[in-house]
């Protein structure tokens, strides 16, 4: 008996979410194709049925996770100005927490594969480099001035920031907590001065 196409659409976001969770967790590389569908509850002959190569399923995720990504943001963005609170500050307060340090498998994507792209086809590199500069585009627009250049500069430099610290807390975090929580802190501090300073 056949899969209904409904069946077969869940099935195939069952698989993206069990890579994208691995991959977030141990890397792109370290994951193979027996355990990506063992955890997804797949055979490898069912996995072939919804994508033809480990690439097209690494391209898959990485669509999804930075549109996922994207649209939690501009979810932050709104709710911040919902509650009359500066979205800028929130979100830097919320991407340099310990929450999000520890939420490895659903944090900001951008954070979540910049270890790994790089080494990733050429798909993969357009897609997060598109979700890069949408989050830019977005964070844009939360900073005052009227240049539009100007504004961009600074968000880079937010971004790379609040990416940078997030990486590096996360890389100490089970060797040295108290310095993970430092980087963190000292990190979130930086930035929000900068922000009062413009």
């Amino acid at each position: 008996m056949g899969v209904s196409r409904q069946q077969a659409i869940e099935n195939r976001q069952a698989i993206i979410a069990a890579a994208e969770k691995l991959f977030r967790e141990r890397g792109v590389d370290a994951v193979g194709l027996t355990e990506l569908t063992k955890a997804a509850g797949f055979t490898q002959g069912g996995f072939y049925n919804h994508f033809q190569s480990k690439d097209a399923l690494v391209a898959a995720v990485m669509n999804k996770a930075m549109e996922d990504g994207g649209a939690n943001l501009v979810t932050a963005i709104e709710r911040s100005k919902k509650m009359a609170v500066d979205p800028l500050k929130r979100q830097i307060d919320w991407y340099l927490s310990h929450e999000h340090r520890d939420d490895i498998h659903e944090g900001c994507p951008v954070s979540g594969f910049a270890g790994d792209v790089r080494r990733l086809s050429k798909e993969v590199r357009k897609s997060y480099a598109e979700g890069v500069a949408s989050n830019l585009d977005y964070l844009s627009s939360l900073i005052n001035g009227q240049n539009k250049r100007d504004r961009k500069k600074k968000a880079i430099a937010i971004l790379s920031q609040m990416v940078g610290t997030l990486m590096l807390s996360r890389a100490v975090a089970e060797a040295d907590p108290a310095l993970s929580d430092e980087i963190l802190k000292s990190g979130r501090q930086q930035l929000l001065l900068t922000l009062v300073d413009e």
